[in-house]
């Protein structure tokens, strides 16, 4: 089975950013993110598509 969910540190390394930022984006809920109890988990998918939406913003 494929994994589709990444850590903080994994999608920190994904989009170039610290993982202070990756915290930092979740508490002002800007950045799509799963919380299941304390941990943080984000699906790939949801990233990829919030990327998109952002790529977008900029062209329009």
């Amino acid at each position: 089975m494929k994994r589709s969910t990444l850590t903080v540190g994994e999608v920190a390394e994904y989009l170039g950013l610290s993982k202070d930022m990756i915290y930092k984006m979740t508490r002002e809920k800007a950045i799509p993110h799963i919380r299941i109890g304390r941990r943080l988990v984000f699906k790939l998918d949801s990233i990829e598509k919030w990327l998109s939406e952002k790529e977008e913003r900029i062209y329009e």
